[in-house]
């Protein structure tokens, strides 16, 4: 499993135990140590993880960070933790003494549900007041994923990672004031437009009148923008769909008066194990075996638009399962024997919930 379906799984996780977690220290465990390990980082290793790590500040002596992500046994992430119930906003002032006194580059705020990243574009050594990455992980986007595995061990380069924390806190910062103007345009924004179709002088009156005109024009364009992104994808899932379905009808199903598909013994025990794995997420009458000639196909409610994976074992050389993953894309996996189908319970896992 690649590292955006483990993140989102681990989001779907996050929103099915929060109402499990009573406390902070529940939170650290149940939300915020899975997370540090989802990063690549060994938990139970203080020369990766050190928990309760000692930041001085000033004359106070043995103030705490939660965690402080290690390496070559220096900090080079602070992690402060709250319950998940808590707001952060009150809390970015502690993270800021912190900051200020040891050498990590970054720190992170989080209740668990919610990420905020910091560093220090603004002034050199002292920690910004706003975060520079931010997102929630029960509802994190792809493009998030794609920049919280900068922070994953195996790619962390401190380097690179403060080559684009400006570009992205200012890339947020943008996208948060033009989702405000949008809403509710202020006068400058009016007037910006307003000038550029008006001859006129903009008394307060014609302004009031293109306020409301600004504001509706602005959701016909990100309607039109919308209902056009949705037509291409449906275009699209029609299409995939359209070639799903010629691939599996246009293969003789096994009936029985065809003598020319033959369901092996291995075939039947691949079956099972799949619906083994299975049952966890759906009904087990659920899962429906096709033999054609060329493999031994598994639906999901015996629906050629719900495949979830194909049986290939046909060949002496080698055997094959085909899993189908987003957007009905076939991914394969050689077997070594039936039993590595296991190995792939969360891909199998993962097609089913797709559908």
């Amino acid at each position: 499993m690649d590292f955006k379906d483990e993140v989102k799984q681990f989001g779907l996780r996050t929103e099915k135990m929060i109402p499990q977690i009573q406390t902070e220290e529940a939170t650290k465990n149940a939300l915020i140590m899975p997370f540090i390990k989802l990063l690549g980082y060994d938990v139970f290793d203080p020369f990766e993880v050190n928990p309760e790590f000692i930041a001085d500040i000033g004359i106070k002596k043995g103030e705490k960070v939660d965690y402080a992500i290690m390496k070559d046994g220096e900090p080079i992430i602070i992690i402060e933790c709250k319950h998940h119930l808590e707001k952060l906003d009150p809390h970015n002032s502690q993270l800021f003494r912190y900051f200020h006194v040891c050498k990590a580059k970054f720190s992170l705020l989080t209740n668990g549900l919610h990420y905020r990243f910091y560093t220090d574009l603004v002034d050199a050594n002292k920690m910004d007041d706003k975060p520079f990455f931010e997102f929630n992980i029960a509802d994190i986007k792809d493009a998030q994923i794609e920049e919280l595995k900068k922070f994953h061990k195996s790619y962390f380069d401190v380097e690179n990672i403060s080559n684009t924390a400006s570009d992205l806190k200012f890339t947020n910062e943008l996208k948060a004031l033009i989702t405000s103007e949008l809403k509710e345009p202020s006068p400058v924004f009016v007037k910006h437009f307003a000038s550029q179709v008006y001859q006129g002088k903009l008394t307060e009156k014609i302004l009031a009148q293109f306020t409301e005109l600004v504001k509706r024009s602005s959701h016909q364009v990100l309607n039109d923008a919308i209902t056009n992104r949705l037509k291409t994808a449906l275009g699209k899932e029609e299409a995939n769909s359209n070639q799903i379905e010629t691939q599996v009808t246009n293969e003789p199903v096994m009936a029985a008066n065809d003598p020319t598909v033959v369901t092996t013994e291995e075939e039947l025990e691949g079956y099972h194990i799949v619906r083994a794995i299975l049952r966890q997420k759906v009904d087990a009458k659920r899962i429906v075996a096709r033999d054609v000639q060329s493999y031994f196909g598994i639906l999901l409610d015996d629906n050629n638009r719900k495949p979830i994976c194909r049986l290939y074992f046909n060949s002496l050389s080698k055997k094959t399962i085909g899993i189908f993953g987003e957007g009905r894309i076939e991914t394969k996996y050689d077997l070594e024997s039936l039993d590595d189908i296991y190995n792939y319970a969360k891909e199998l896992e993962m097609a089913v919930s797709n559908y």
